[in-house]
């Protein structure tokens, strides 16, 4: 799917279908984990992945490890603060996936496309990510479940 943008209708209920934004591929896949450096240690020995940065991302209160998966990655993160969101998940959840991220064309448009079709948002204007990109996350109740990520390089 990669360099391939694809159109993605909206399941919310609406008056009928309509397209929300193109999506040209997945960015990454998060994932919630209590201690980063023992699970980066089982990424290199199980997997065989060597990160390509691990960095804290201090205004989501994380720390962030990257690993390249062809022309995606997986990110490991863990909270820097008590009170964090992704502090949070983990004590209701406990490890593992926190979230999809998806690229998108126009992070402003596919976020106003979606609240048009009667999802709620979490961030109504894009922030900065790990990787310096604008992100945006929409709410899982509106995505059956899935908090899902819309990044724009």
């Amino acid at each position: 799917m990669s360099g391939v943008a694809r159109s993605v209708i909206c399941a919310c209920p609406t008056d009928g279908p309509r397209v929300i934004h193109l999506i040209k591929g997945l960015s990454h896949v998060g994932m919630a984990v209590s201690n980063l450096e023992e699970a980066v240690k089982t990424y290199k020995s199980v997997l065989g992945l060597e990160p390509s940065y691990v960095r804290e991302v201090k205004d989501q209160k994380i720390r962030v490890a990257s690993f390249k998966v062809g022309a995606t990655s997986i990110e490991l993160f863990e909270p820097t603060d008590p009170t964090s969101t992704v502090a949070v998940f983990l004590s209701k959840r406990g490890e593992g996936m926190h979230h999809i991220a998806l690229n998108v064309e126009d992070i402003r448009a596919a976020l106003r496309n979606a609240q048009d079709a009667g999802a709620s948002v979490i961030d109504k204007e894009p922030r900065v990510g790990a990787e310096g990109q604008l992100i945006a996350f929409l709410h899982p109740k509106s995505t059956r479940g899935t908090l899902v990520e819309l990044c724009q390089e």
